[in-house]
Parts: C-alpha cells; sequence; structure tokens
C-alpha cells in the first residue's frame, strides 16, 4: 500500500501538472490562432458578427475548450487504463464470470451513448441563447446613457429578460436528460454487483470457481470497471462540450482568408487613383446599392474633397480604398457572405486588390468620423501611427519626438501639457476619459505622424471647435502637399481650398470641379450645400483674421476634457459571511421549497445508499462461510436487497437529477434578471469608473448568477449526498464496531475529508488563476476586435497578436511556476486515501488476529469509513467553487439597491399637464462641477437662464464644459455645488424617471442597438400593456405608425427608410453597421422627436448630417418645434445663428451672451469664432 500511494503521488503529480498546463498552453495557442484569424477576415465577415460574441467565444467558449482537455481528459485516460487493467485481471482469474458481470458495463455505455449527444446538444443550445443574452448586455452597458436618458431601463430590462427566459426553457428542456443519464449509471453500479455476486455463488455451488479468492478479485475488478464508468459522464460530457466548443473556434480558424499579398510599390503619391464603374452594396443591405456605377479619378498630389448628401456613399469609398470591403465581381459560393460589389479600382493602372494589403494600408494615413483609441496611453495611441514604416523599430527617444511633433500639428499638445501624466496619461476605454474634440485630435496626429503618402480624411474636424479646426487645417494643409488628399467633409469652410470637390448623390457623381467653380453654378448641389451652411454677416461685421493668430481667450479656455477621469461608485454594503449569504439566497428561493424537498429527499436517498451498500457488501462477503442451500437461499435474499437498494438508488438520483437542473436553471434565471435590472438602476457615473466597464459587467453578469446556480443547485445537492453519507457511514460504523470506527474517524476520515477539501481548494485556486491568465488578455483582444476598423488601418493586426502572444506567454509562464506547487498539494490529497486504507487495513487485521472483531463486522467498519468518506471527499472535490461562489453573492448584493438610499430618493413627479404650455424654463444657479476624483473643475459658478419655448445655443472650445452642461440637465452627474431648476422647481427634487420622460438627447455619437429601425426610433416610448380589446390595440398602433412616420419626415429619414426593401423592420446590425454615419443620426434625431419633449438637448446632434439635411431638420427645430425649449451644443455655428439665445462658453463659464447679431457686434470671442467658418470673408 504504501508503494501504491508513492507510485500514485508521483504519477499523479506528473499526470496533474502536464495536462493542467498543456490545457493553458493549448488553449492559450487556440485562443491566439483565433485571434489571427479573425483579423484576417474582411470587414464584410466581422459586420455580421453580434457584439460580444467575439468576448464571449474568445473567453466562455474557449475555457469549456480548456476544461474539456484538461483534468477531465486526465480523468477519462485514468479510467480508461483502469479498465482496461481490471478487465485483463478478471479475464485472467475467470472469463465467463467476468462476461456475466460486464453486462453492467455494456448497460452503462449504452446509455451514455444515448444520453450524452442529446445532452451536448441541449448544453449547446443553452450556451446560444446565453451568447445571445450576453450580446445583449454588451450592448445595452456600452450605451447605458442612451437608455437612461429615453427611460429604457424597464424596456431593456424585458428584452434581457425574454433571452434569459429563452435560455431557461431551454436549459429546463433538459431536466429528463439529466436524470436518465444518472440514474442508470448509480442503477447498474449495485444492480450488477448483485447480479454478479448471485451468478458467482451458483457457479461456486456448481464447483466452476472453486476459490473464493477469484470471486471477490473478480466482483471487485469489474464493480471497480462500474464505479468509474458511473462516474466517466462529466469527464465525456465534458469532452463532449469541448468538441463542440472547438468547432465554434474552428470555424474562424479554418475558415478561408482573404489574398494579401501581392506587389509593393515605391511611391504611391506620383500615381492616380481610379475608380471605374463601381457598384456595391453592404452584406448586410445585399438588395440596397450605395454606389451605382461610380467612376471617379483622385490626382496624384492633388487635395480631392467628397461631400454630399447622408448616404450617399462618401464613406463607402473609405471602406473601398482601405480594402475592407473588396470588388472581385464575383463570390464563390463557399464565401462567408455574398453581395453586390463589382467594378474596377486601381492605382497608376494597377488593380488594387493585386498590391499587397498590409503595405497598401501602410502608405495611407486615415482619421475616421468616430475615432477610437485603445485603452492606454496618450503617447502609445499615437506611436501606433509608426507600425509599418521606417520609424517602427526606432529608439524610444526618436519615436517621442515625433509623437510630440505629430501632437504639436494636431493642436493636441495644448491639452496633453496639462494633463498631470502628461503624454503617459492612459486615455480609458475607447478614450472615454477625453472629450470628442481630444479624440479626434489625437486620431489625426496618429494619421499623420508616419507622414504618409496618401491621406483620408473622413469628417476629420467635426468634432473639434472652429479654433482648433482652423489651427488643424492648417496643419492639414501643410501634411497634404505633394500627397494625394482625400477629404470627407460636411463642413465646406473645410475643403473651400481642394484642387477638385467631387459631388454625391445616390452613389453617383453629379458635380464637380473647384470651390469657385461649383459656387458659379446657383442651380447646382454644392451652391445649394453652401446655401445651407452660409453665415449670416453684413459688411459690417466682416473683417480680416489672422489666421495663424491664436486666440489666447479660447486658447486659455480649454479645459482637461470633459470626461478625463470619473470616480469609483463604491460598495455601500460590507461582505457579509459566507453562512450569511447562503442562508439569505437559499431562503429568497423559498418559492422554489418543492423543489428543494424532493432535492432533500433524493440527496438523502443517494446519500445512505453508500452505507447501506458497505453494509449489504460485507453481509455477502460474510456468506461464504456457508454452504450448500442455505447459501443459495441466503445469497438470493441478500442480493433481492441489493437489487431493491439500486432501485432505490436510481430513482433518488433521477428525482435529484430532474429537481435540481430545474432549481438551478431557475436560480441563474433569477439572479440574471435581478443583476441586470440593478446594473441599469446604478447612476451613470458608475458605469464610468473602469472596474465596471463594459468587458467586466458583461463578465460578471454571466458568471456571477452560474456561481450561485452551481451553488444552490446542483452542486448542493452533492454536498447534502456527502453530508449524508458522512452522518450514515459513521452510524453504521459506531454500531457495528465503536473502537475501529472511532480511531478511524479520528485519523482516517478527517484525512481523506481534509484531502477532498485540498482538492477543493486546488479547484479554487487554479479557476482564480485560469481567469488571472486570460481575462486582462481577453479584454485586449476584445478591444482589438470592437475597433478592427482602426486595428486595420493603422496595419496593427500583426502587432496586435503579438502583443496578444506576449501577454498569454506571460500568464502562462506564471501559471506554470504557482501550478508546480499548487498540483503537489493536489497530488498528495489525491493519494492520502491509500496511506489511511493501509492503517485501517493494518489495524483492522490486528483485531480480527485477536478476535475481538468478526469478518462481518470489520468489513462494515472499513468499508463504511474508507469508502463513505472517499465518496465524500471526492464529492466534495467536485462541489461548488466556494470562493468564487461567496465573491459571487457578495458582489449581487452589493448591486441591490439600499432602503437607506430608497428612502432619500426624491418622489416629486415632474408632469407639464397642469401648465398652459408643454415647455420649459432651464436655470443653472452658480453651477460648479467637477469630476469627483480631479482637483480641476469643469464648471465654475456657472449661471445660466434660458426661458420657457427659447432656442438657446451653447458653443465654445473642445473641453470648455458644454456637454457636462448636457450631462448635467439629464442628472448623469450631480453639480458639487448650486442648483438647476426646471420652471422653478429644483431638479434633484424631482423624481428621476418623470423627469427625464419630459426630456429629449441627441449626442453626439448616435447610439443603435441591435435590432429593427423601429425598434431603435420607439426605444423611449413605453410599451402599452396589453389589451383585450382589438379594436383599441389596432387604433393604438395606428396612432403610434403615424406617429413614428412625422418624427421620421421631420428628421429627414423617412424616404430613406421607405426605400428599403423591409422598410421600418430593416435591421440595423450591431451598432447600426448597416447605416452611415448621417442616417445613424437622423434616426437618433427621430427617436428624440417622437418623444415629444418638454425640452430637447442637442448634443453635435447634427455633425454627421450634410448641409442641406441639417438646414431642413433645424428648420423642424426652428418651426414645428417652435414653443418647445431647445438647448443645442454646436461646433457649426451656422446651424444656431437664428438661436434665441447663444451663450460662449470658457473656461468652465459663460463668456459672452447673446443672440448672433448682439454677439457679433460685440467683436470677441464668437465673433472671431463666425470668421473661421465664413465662406464671404
Amino acid at each position: 500500500m504504501v508503494y501504491l500511494f508513492i507510485a500514485r503521488l508521483f504519477l499523479g503529480y506528473i499526470a496533474t501538472l502536464g495536462f493542467r498546463m498543456a490545457s493553458i498552453r493549448i488553449s492559450a495557442a487556440i485562443r491566439l490562432s483565433y485571434l489571427q484569424a479573425l483579423v484576417k477576415q474582411p470587414i464584410s465577415v466581422l459586420d455580421t458578427l453580434p457584439p460580444g460574441q467575439t468576448a464571449a467565444i474568445i473567453t466562455i467558449t474557449a475555457n469549456i475548450l480548456q476544461l474539456g482537455i484538461s483534468e477531465k481528459l486526465s480523468m477519462f485516460l485514468q479510467s480508461g487504463s483502469l479498465v482496461i487493467t481490471a478487465l485483463a485481471v478478471a479475464f485472467y482469474y475467470n472469463w465467463l464470470l467476468t462476461i456475466f458481470t460486464s453486462t453492467g458495463l455494456l448497460f452503462i455505455v449504452v446509455f451514455y451513448c444515448f444520453t450524452i449527444p442529446h445532452l451536448v446538444k441541449g448544453l449547446k443550445e443553452v450556451e446560444e441563447a446565453d451568447k445571445m443574452s450576453a450580446s445583449f448586455s454588451s450592448e445595452v452597458f456600452e450605451m447605458i446613457r442612451m437608455v437612461a436618458a429615453c427611460g429604457a431601463e424597464s424596456k431593456m430590462a424585458k428584452r434581457y429578460s425574454d433571452f434569459v427566459d429563452e435560455s431557461r426553457r431551454r436549459g429546463l428542456l433538459l431536466s429528463p436528460v439529466v436524470a436518465i443519464q444518472q440514474a442508470p449509471a448509480f442503477f447498474a453500479i449495485h444492480a450488477t454487483f448483485a447480479l454478479s455476486f448471485w451468478y458467482a455463488i451458483r457457479l461456486y455451488l456448481d464447483s466452476a470457481i472453486t476459490n473464493v479468492t477469484t470471486i471477490i478479485i473478480i466482483l471487485t475488478s469489474i464493480m471497480t470497471i462500474v464505479t468509474f464508468i458511473g462516474g466517466i459522464s462529466g469527464p465525456l460530457t465534458a469532452a463532449a462540450h469541448a468538441a463542440g466548443a472547438a468547432g465554434i473556434l474552428f470555424t474562424i480558424i479554418d475558415a478561408p482568408q482573404p489574398q494579401t499579398r501581392g506587389i509593393q510599390g515605391s511611391d504611391v503619391s506620383s500615381e492616380d487613383i481610379v475608380l471605374e464603374n463601381i457598384n456595391f452594396s453592404y452584406p448586410m443591405r445585399p438588395h440596397v446599392p450605395v454606389l451605382d456605377d461610380l467612376n471617379l479619378r483622385f490626382p496624384a498630389g492633388k487635395i480631392t474633397a467628397i461631400v454630399g448628401a447622408s448616404g450617399s456613399g462618401k464613406s463607402t469609398i473609405v471602406g473601398l480604398l482601405e480594402r475592407w470591403y473588396e470588388l472581385d465581381g464575383h463570390m464563390s459560393p463557399e464565401a462567408i457572405t455574398m453581395f453586390h460589389n463589382l467594378g474596377l479600382l486601381s492605382v497608376g493602372g494597377q488593380n488594387i486588390r493585386e498590391i499587397d494589403l498590409t503595405w497598401w494600408r501602410s502608405q495611407i494615413g486615415l482619421v475616421q468620423q468616430e475615432p477610437f483609441l485603445f485603452n492606454t496611453t496618450i503617447a502609445e495611441n499615437v506611436e501606433y501611427g509608426l507600425i509599418g514604416t521606417e520609424w517602427e523599430y526606432t529608439n524610444k527617444h526618436q519615436k517621442r519626438k515625433l509623437v510630440e511633433q505629430a501632437c504639436k500639428e494636431a493642436f493636441a499638445d495644448e491639452f496633453i501639457s496639462r494633463l498631470p501624466e502628461g503624454y503617459n496619461t492612459v486615455v480609458g476605454d475607447a478614450g472615454i476619459k477625453l472629450s470628442g474634440g481630444q479624440r479626434q485630435r489625437l486620431a489625426i496626429a496618429r494619421s499623420i505622424v508616419k507622414q504618409p503618402q496618401i491621406l483620408i480624411l473622413d469628417e476629420a474636424t467635426s468634432a473639434v471647435d472652429i479654433h482648433s479646426e482652423r489651427i488643424i487645417q492648417l496643419a492639414l494643409d501643410r501634411i497634404s502637399k505633394n500627397r494625394t488628399t482625400i477629404t470627407i467633409a460636411h463642413k465646406l469652410s473645410t475643403i473651400m481650398k481642394a484642387d477638385n470637390i467631387v459631388v454625391l448623390q445616390k452613389g453617383k457623381v453629379v458635380q464637380q470641379g473647384t470651390h469657385d467653380q461649383l459656387m458659379a453654378d446657383r442651380d447646382g448641389h454644392y451652391f445649394g450645400l453652401a446655401n445651407a451652411q452660409q453665415l449670416s454677416l453684413s459688411e459690417d461685421f466682416m473683417g480680416v483674421l489672422d489666421p495663424e493668430k491664436k486666440d489666447t481667450t479660447v486658447m486659455a479656455s480649454e479645459s482637461l476634457g470633459e470626461d478625463f477621469e470619473i470616480a469609483p461608485c463604491s460598495e455601500s454594503k460590507e461582505p457579509k459571511p459566507f453562512l450569511g449569504n447562503f442562508a439569505l439566497f437559499v431562503w429568497e428561493q423559498n418559492y422554489q421549497w418543492r423543489w428543494y424537498a424532493v432535492m432533500l429527499f433524493g440527496a438523502l436517498g443517494a446519500g445512505v445508499s453508500f452505507p447501506a451498500h458497505a453494509f449489504l457488501f460485507a453481509k455477502l462477503i460474510s456468506l461464504f462461510n456457508l454452504w450448500g442451500e442455505l447459501l443459495r437461499l441466503q445469497t438470493s435474499f441478500w442480493c433481492l436487497m441489493l437489487f431493491l437498494l439500486a432501485i432505490g438508488v436510481a430513482v433518488s438520483y433521477f428525482v435529484l437529477g430532474w429537481s435540481s437542473n430545474v432549481v438551478s436553471f431557475q436560480i441563474a434565471a433569477t439572479y440574471r434578471k435581478e443583476y441586470f435590472q440593478n446594473v441599469l438602476t446604478k447612476p451613470v457615473s458608475y458605469h464610468d469608473h473602469e472596474d465596471n466597464s463594459v468587458g467586466a459587467l458583461t463578465s460578471r453578469m454571466a458568471s456571477d448568477p452560474i456561481q450561485l446556480q452551481q451553488l444552490l443547485g446542483i452542486n448542493m445537492a452533492i454536498v447534502l449526498i456527502s453530508l449524508f453519507n458522512i452522518a450514515g457511514s459513521i452510524a453504521l460504523a459506531l454500531y457495528f464496531g465503536w473502537e475501529l470506527a472511532i480511531l478511524s474517524i479520528c485519523t482516517s476520515m478527517p484525512i481523506i475529508l481534509f484531502s477532498g477539501y485540498l482538492r477543493l481548494r486546488y479547484e479554487v485556486m487554479f479557476e482564480r488563476l485560469n481567469y488571472a491568465v486570460f481575462a486582462d488578455s481577453s479584454k485586449f483582444a476584445t478591444e482589438a476586435i470592437g475597433a478592427f476598423r482602426t486595428v486595420s488601418s493603422l496595419t496593427l493586426e500583426s502587432e496586435i497578436c503579438r502583443r496578444y502572444e506576449t501577454l498569454l506567454r506571460n500568464h502562462t509562464n506564471v501559471a506554470f511556476k504557482k501550478a508546480r506547487w499548487s498540483t503537489l498539494v493536489f497530488a498528495l490529497s489525491d493519494s492520502s486515501a491509500l496511506l489511511c486504507m493501509a492503517f485501517i487495513l493494518w489495524y483492522g487485521g490486528q483485531l480480527l488476529a485477536s478476535h475481538e472483531y468478526t469478518p462481518f463486522s470489520y468489513m462494515v467498519v472499513y468499508l463504511a469509513i474508507v469508502q463513505g468518506s472517499s465518496s465524500a471527499g471526492q464529492s466534495l472535490s467536485f462541489g461548488p467553487n466556494v470562493a468564487s461562489a461567496f465573491a459571487a453573492a457578495n458582489r449581487i448584493r452589493s448591486m441591490r439597491p439600499s432602503s437607506h438610499i430608497d428612502d432619500a430618493m426624491p418622489t416629486e413627479d415632474f408632469s407639464l399637464e397642469d401648465e398652459k404650455t408643454r415647455s420649459v424654463k432651464v436655470e443653472l444657479r452658480n453651477v460648479s462641477f467637477r469630476y469627483p476624483t480631479r482637483d480641476v473643475p469643469v464648471l465654475t459658478d456657472l449661471s445660466m437662464m434660458i426661458e420657457a419655448g427659447q432656442f438657446a445655443a451653447i458653443v465654445g472650445p473642445s473641453g470648455c464644459g458644454k456637454t457636462s452642461i448636457i450631462s448635467l440637465l439629464e442628472r448623469f452627474y450631480a453639480p458639487q455645488s448650486g442648483q438647476i431648476h426646471i420652471n422653478n422647481r429644483n431638479i434633484s427634487q424631482l423624481h428621476i424617471s418623470t423627469y427625464r420622460s419630459a426630456i429629449s438627447l441627441v449626442a453626439q455619437e448616435a447610439s443603435l442597438f441591435s435590432g429593427s429601425i423601429r425598434e431603435n426610433i420607439l426605444l423611449g416610448i413605453p410599451s402599452s400593456e396589453p389589451s383585450s380589446c382589438l379594436s383599441c390595440v389596432n387604433k393604438e398602433e395606428r396612432g403610434l405608425q403615424m406617429k413614428l412616420q412625422r418624427a421620421c419626415i421631420d428628421a429627414g429619414i423617412h424616404e430613406f427608410i421607405t426605400s428599403l426593401p423591409e422598410g421600418y423592420d430593416t435591421a440595423v446590425g450591431p451598432k447600426g453597421i448597416a447605416l452611415s454615419g448621417g442616417q445613424k443620426q437622423r434616426l437618433s434625431i427621430a427617436r428624440a422627436l417622437i418623444r415629444s419633449p418638454s425640452l430637447l438637448l442637442l448634443d453635435e446632434a447634427t455633425s454627421n448630417l450634410d448641409s442641406e439635411t441639417e438646414r431642413d431638420i433645424m428648420s423642424v427645430f426652428e418651426g414645428s418645434l417652435k414653443g418647445i425649449t431647445r438647448i443645442v451644443v454646436a461646433h457649426r455655428l451656422a446651424t444656431v445663428q437664428n438661436a434665441d439665445v447663444i451663450f460662449v462658453m470658457g473656461e468652465g463659464r459663460v463668456v459672452e451672451r447673446g443672440n448672433h447679431q448682439e454677439l457679433l457686434r460685440m467683436k470677441g470671442i464668437y465673433w472671431q469664432m463666425c470668421q473661421g467658418q465664413a465662406f464671404d470673408r
């Protein structure tokens, strides 16, 4: 026994450590291969992936694969080797009895072949439903501000609840499969032994077997096989599940990849770029043409500007130039996506598809309409622009000089120098800690740092203030010289100096020429666009402004960024002890008391079966003292008892499997819904903290309820079985042999149970280690895929994969160092049972030799203590991850609103039903505001009054506090001092839901959810209660449809929607990817208008729209919405020149106020801003 202990310790250590590390390394390699394959796929493939799916696959799916090839595979191989060895031993002693006793083995295998495929299929369906809920929650958290502004929390919770209910429904369908899988296995263990012993005695009495030892050896061997086969369902299920996970991963890994290698030119800046007969449709809308037989030439070394209405195909041309979409003329049946893409795009007569893709993109500097920054420092974000250039591998000092020079040219150095950490400032997820204008300037710096041959500016200055725009434009003018420059712009003042201006309409070129040439055609499209942006400046207000002269007032007014740093939302609840949490959550499940009662009785039956089997086994072994008919009768009776026990065990495990599965999925659904609802009720500032990022919340949303599900579901059943097993084994042992029982209880049982506990701790430790290994790397990969357009345009694919590989390698090395020692503890705990068995055998032998114990009493005590405690210890090792469940329980509790917070919540409704008008008066009284972890104020003693029904505009440089005012009015944050009043009522005293229901917000970056156009526009409209009156329902639906169409007509999007094959039911795709930037923004405006607000807030709402659409929408704001209070934050002054009052911000306070004419007469800051945007200066 001691030698067996040493051998098991040594071999167990090697096997466990080897499989653990192999699983980590294989999992890491597959994750890396998945990311490498994914970044090589075209954008057309990535656009079809739901948001959050990549994160789910690279974390959850990869973890499932890892689990199936780690200790589960080791257990499978151990069981396989044991089965082969035991069969060989049994056949050696008696082949006939071995074949007969092997029927139980065949019985279990047949059942597993039936149940496991159904179980794996069902679990895969549950996993698919969970992916959908994770994707939806990720999307909601990412756009939480819009959800809050629209008061759509309950609607989002209802949609999430539908996803969760679908997952629960699929999970509950597995209940009979789980029950059927468990019951036959445990039935076969006991029934096989009963039948085998009965048959063995028959052979013994017939003298076919002459040696009792042969019977015991064969029966023990076959019982060992059956027992291990009974416990092999877990590894088999895990392996099958891992195979399904591998299939998901290898779908992308083995997917055909587009050809990217090709020729490399020397100087593309000297070659024309030509588009010939281009026809193009997006994969999500293959029947809607975006470019229609387009012919266009970009002359080498010249500046070409593209203007036109939203959705005319401007950004699509950028996508074709970046080769995010290919023009191959056809698609093979094996292709992942199929859509209309014909024509030829060439450079100097060379088809762009024949040029090396990485080299081609390295020649292009791109600034996108919605800039994306990585969650790293400012310096590293700009340095990414050097990838693929001659400066990629230069020293850090030289790189820093290039970065600083680029930032100065992009007018970013001004705000960077004021940051406490300067260029080492971490910008947060997607650059959330910086304002929109600051992010845009860093994106420009990143684009120009490599001094590209081709420069593409897709609305490059749409989010910057006038002064910054003027300086940036000068920098762009300088770097554009002798470079092929393509500028897409809505602000026509930024492209007046272009060598050629192309006007697009519905995917066709309708005009082109210089600014003067196009303006000469007063009936042309360009003149209409320019006229829509014309500022009203009389000769009295015309002046000469030196564009190189920096306005010190405006410069000084730029703050560090409105969203630079956000305070953590502290958890107010202290962690509760584990038993307290356990009791609390069990009590909350009292509505399931019937299922818990069934589970309790099932666990009782399963638990007591172990000591009962020990008693019956000892009784059968003692029968060898008998002979003849008495032996046959006694054998038949006790084998019958053992068979009845098998039936009882089968029933127990059947009801236990069914009830525990029901309880598990009910619990998961309950706490997922609660978790999601509680996250939605948190203030918006909670989501700004890094610990509560979209990825972190989505991960906790998926994992925490599962941890609680395991604690209160199937694992509770396992613990109950273990407790009943231990109690029954101790009672039985004490009854039949108290002396050996007490000695065993005091020595062997604690060691065996402690070994099981150590195995549990090992599982906990390894789970934490595994999470640590892949959490950071998965977050990094998710961020990279989420910004793939930025990644591909910067040719960062190889760099992203290299960094991801480095992260994985470093974490794997740390895991190996920790696993070396923890695995030794695991191996010791796994082998200790052999020492305990050796001790009990030795001491029991002494008691037998002294005739103090009969063989029967000794066998009962031995089997009850050793086998009972071993089974309990093994069950505990597969029990709940107590540490993880404890942490998850505390997190779930911490998300619940505190009663004292509920009591302090304002309950005063905000209603205008008794008012004569729906408009409101807005007043900010001495408001000071800063983000809690910053000492630098954003707003300082700000006072502002907007009368009811006024059209008010707020202008000023980026970062001066404009968006902060909108956030305060939406009550995303509260001011440190001062008050905000609506109709002379302090908004902090108003119920937040009724208050927000009177407000509509159109943010700078349109937030659209996966779903139809109709669903997105109706986001802020509460769902009506079901009605039994059919005519009432139809009338209400007709009224809502008319209201929907009216809002879309006012937003200038109705005509486009009706041109789509599916109209208002057209799916917009993840984040509205199927629509252009302008189309998304117009849908956002329609969503705001349909709410019939009393206060309309527009934060750069028309920055992504063309001039004519912008003018039409502003005419709605100024016309049909007249009488409603409107507050507009804008950089384009032409959109606000008709405002009743304009507030010019600087250094967190109002520096000028008045209407357009009054401010021009002042010839102050506003006058200078107008000069920067005027056409006729």
